[in-house]
């Protein structure tokens, strides 16, 4: 991973006793913002814990120093550095006069979503959930890029607080080739949203930090269009949003349902319970427990209905381990027999792979376990080769159709790609597709196909 913060820009706003302090620190490649307050030391907080910078007390005169180096606070009280990614808040006293400043230090850093890039390529949805200040907003920048650069897909950012891009008209590089469109008021983010998708034709529309229930309808209203989302909002985890009624729209809504006497005593439950009102926003959540360790919920609805019937436990977790290798452990979700009706989970267990080209000849029977050689299409090869190291299974990965023995991949890609199921005809290699790129899907269609 690679870091671009010009650092250098936000402490040339600041004293020069502060400056010259903070440029010898030992730790300077790791402060995360630092606080200036009237009458009181100034501090910085690094991602070690906080630390006194000087002994000299901050004066009026310190405050005006760097406030007349700075754009001008936005209603908000945030302003900001032309062409960086830094945030300068205030705090005013009743007479609306500055008595401290919060800055924050911003940085693009490139390859930090290398965890989800499998998720990404999906198409769908994606919420981000963490506390202030996890790096929620560094994450969607970087997605921002990868999916307008690489991906080569049209990006709309609403940035209504000027983070994700910075503060100036020219957006910041570190969201590549994604177009930015500014809110000029909090309260009207959820109108820019919507105008995004109708002015603008994107096919990706990204949002930081969705706190209204009129944010949360627009954003249901843009996935119902048709269009990817990737939204961030605060939260340690499902959990937090079910509690949060604004926000409920976002993962479906919860309504209270009354079952019958029949119903509740077959249950074990009372007779008012709490549902899923319908099709959450986002197909895809993430819990940023910190910098290098995430939870995944690769399927929000499931994991929603589990969690209202108090029956969920963690199904999929992501490191990034120092030689910088993703270290995914995976647990089956327990469910309990009672719902097994209403869960699709236990659906998706008996039916997550098909044979796609059908034919008597074709058959598991007959591949050479010990030269298993397979050709991957609209898979991720890295989650690939993640689940084949933790199967611990005799599998080689290839880009040639020719050496392939076997060809699995997303089912409805497979079944339009007509050229591919021609080749794999006359070669006689049997294609195998699965209904979602998850862990537990592959999981099975690799347990199926080599037991």
């Amino acid at each position: 991973m690679s870091v671009d913060e010009d650092l250098d820009k936000l402490l040339e706003t600041l004293p020069s006793f502060l400056n010259n302090h903070i440029n010898s620190h030992s730790s300077k490649d790791k402060i995360i913002e630092i606080v200036m307050d009237l009458g009181r030391r100034p501090e910085a907080r690094f991602s070690t814990g906080p630390e006194y910078l000087s002994q000299k007390i901050i004066s009026w005169q310190d405050l005006e120093y760097t406030t007349k180096r700075i754009s001008k606070f936005s209603n908000e009280n945030r302003a900001g550095i032309e062409r960086t990614l830094h945030r300068i808040s205030c705090i005013r006293n009743r007479q609306f006069l500055i008595t401290g400043l919060t800055c924050r230090v911003g940085r693009a850093i490139f390859g930090t979503i290398c965890l989800i890039r499998d998720l990404l390529e999906s198409g769908q949805s994606i919420l981000i959930l963490g506390k202030p200040g996890v790096g929620k907003t560094t994450i969607i920048r970087e997605i921002a890029r990868v999916i307008s650069d690489e991906m080569e897909k049209r990006v709309i950012i609403v940035d209504t607080s000027n983070e994700i891009a910075g503060d100036s008209d020219i957006p910041h590089p570190g969201i590549g080739r994604a177009r930015r469109m500014q809110v000029s008021q909090t309260d009207l983010q959820h109108q820019v949203m919507i105008e995004a998708v109708e002015n603008h034709m994107p096919q990706v529309i990204i949002i930081d930090e969705i706190g209204t229930e009129l944010e949360a309808l627009a954003a249901r209203t843009i996935a119902e269009k048709g269009v990817q989302l990737v939204g961030t909002t605060h939260g340690n985890c499902l959990e937090n949003i079910i509690k949060n009624p604004p926000l409920t729209d976002l993962i479906g809504g919860i309504q209270y349902v009354t079952l019958s006497d029949e119903e509740a005593k077959r249950r074990k439950t009372q007779k008012s319970i709490l549902e899923r009102k319908g099709y959450p926003a986002f197909q895809i959540a993430i819990e940023i427990n910190d910098q290098n360790s995430w939870t995944i919920h690769e399927n929000v609805q499931e994991s929603i209905d589990l969690l209202l019937r108090g029956t969920f436990s963690i199904n999929q977790t992501r490191t990034l381990i120092q030689n910088e290798k993703t270290y995914i452990k995976y647990k089956p979700l327990p469910v309990n027999p009672l719902f097994n009706t209403l869960s699709s989970l236990s659906q998706t267990s008996s039916k997550s792979w098909a044979l796609i080209n059908k034919q008597k000849d074709f058959s598991k029977s007959q591949l050479d376990k010990k030269k298993v050689v397979i050709y991957s299409y609209s898979l991720s090869y890295n989650l690939l080769r993640e689940i084949i190291l933790k199967l611990k299974i005799n599998v080689t990965l290839t880009k040639e159709i020719k050496k392939a023995s076997l060809i699995i991949g997303l089912k409805k890609h497979l079944q339009q790609n007509q050229k591919l199921q021609s080749i794999a005809k006359q070669k006689k290699i049997p294609i195998y597709g699965i209904n979602r790129s998850s862990i537990y899907q592959i999981t099975k269609l690799f347990q199926f196909i080599m037991l």
